[in-house]
């Protein structure tokens, strides 16, 4: 017989009562930070530039390290003119404040954050495991238990989030990072939204939007549920369940719902995915009358103990190897882009709020 930390037989109405009232003890952390956001006085100067690690939508991403404490973060650097041209502006400030935010095991959360003439500048934990992506692209599909694993904790992550009033909208594997522990964090908010009721932009990554949001339709939490079904299919099989040379062609498989679940994915699982890939969000897993207990009560989740995964108590299937706290082999080589300096500050008023 295993330990009680270890083993759980399903996951009871009871336990779900338990931990919705430690998530709203956690949202009302988050609502205290959203409204008054901390200070953070750090600058450019307090952190030596290691090398490139990535690039996003607005800049580069770089690994460096604080010269007064020698941790090791990495640093999101965002080109304001970028911003501006793309009308973005506001869309920064909200990531900042949701990252000053949120708090809890499976996101990330904000170290510091500054800006200069040039940039605006995240200062993020270092999660040197790597992304997600990478290990689907290596290994092709995952075994059934490490992506279970995985779909646990990003389950809890929506949860949390979506607890908190935050639609994700961009949940994929390039926007999951593995820790050195094998556990997850769930990463870029640049498509984040603080919902009151539904929200109609077109946003996300073609192979993860769900049919409301190609359709235009006013929609809501319910399209992260649709993105973890498309995650948890393309773990097990290595491949997203829709995909075609033409946007068009992906959105017309996607809005009727059109894929086919391979031979390698158990009966349980197939079970799931096909609950999340609804094509109707009130019929779809997680959008109906019992919430996410329906997905944490799955059969395919079963030999899950959702507290020991919260609670990081399980040795996780895999473990990334990461020799040192500075290691980069689980990042793509990249050019070190050198940043640009202004004597002058540039869009000062735009970003006043920053």
């Amino acid at each position: 017989m295993q330990g009680r930390n270890t083993y759980c037989p399903g996951y009871t109405e009871q336990n779900h009562k338990d931990h919705l009232r430690y998530l709203d003890m956690l949202c009302e952390e988050f609502t205290k930070r959203y409204v008054d956001p901390p200070a953070h006085d750090k600058n450019c100067d307090d952190f030596d530039n290691v090398k490139a690690i990535g690039n996003g939508a607005y800049g580069e991403v770089f690994l460096v390290r604080d010269k007064g404490t020698f941790t090791y973060h990495a640093m999101k650097v965002v080109d304001k003119k970028v911003v501006v041209e793309r009308r973005h502006v506001k869309h920064l400030v909200l990531e900042k404040k949701i990252l000053d935010s949120v708090h809890f095991p499976f996101v990330i959360s904000l170290d510091a954050a500054f800006k200069d003439n040039v940039y605006l500048y995240f200062i993020l934990p270092y999660i040197a495991g790597g992304e997600l992506f990478t290990y689907i692209q290596k290994y092709g599909g995952f075994s059934e238990v490490l992506a279970k694993f995985y779909a646990s904790q990003v389950t809890l992550a929506l949860e949390y989030m979506h607890h908190c009033g935050i639609v994700h909208r961009d949940i994929k594997p390039e926007n999951i990072l593995v820790d050195t522990n094998g556990y997850i964090k769930l990463c870029d908010y640049g498509f984040c939204k603080v919902l009151k009721k539904k929200t109609w932009t077109l946003c996300g990554t073609p192979e993860y939007l769900a049919p409301e949001v190609i359709l235009s339709k006013g929609y809501s939490y319910g399209v992260d549920w649709w993105a973890l079904g498309v995650l948890v299919f393309e773990m097990g099989s290595g491949h997203p369940p829709f995909f075609a040379s033409e946007p068009s062609k992906l959105y017309e498989k996607i809005l009727e719902g059109q894929y086919k679940c391979p031979d390698c994915l158990a009966p349980d699982c197939k079970n799931l995915i096909k609950g999340l890939l609804q094509v109707d969000p009130t019929k779809r897993l997680g959008g109906l009358k019992n919430g996410v207990f329906d997905i944490k009560n799955h059969p395919w989740f079963f030999d899950i103990c959702w507290q020991s995964i919260l609670h990081q108590r399980l040795p996780a299937p895999f473990v990334p190897i990461c020799p040192s706290p500075g290691d980069t082999s689980n990042f793509p080589e990249m050019e070190h882009t050198k940043l640009k300096r202004s004597s002058k500050c540039l869009y000062e008023k735009e970003f006043e709020d920053f």
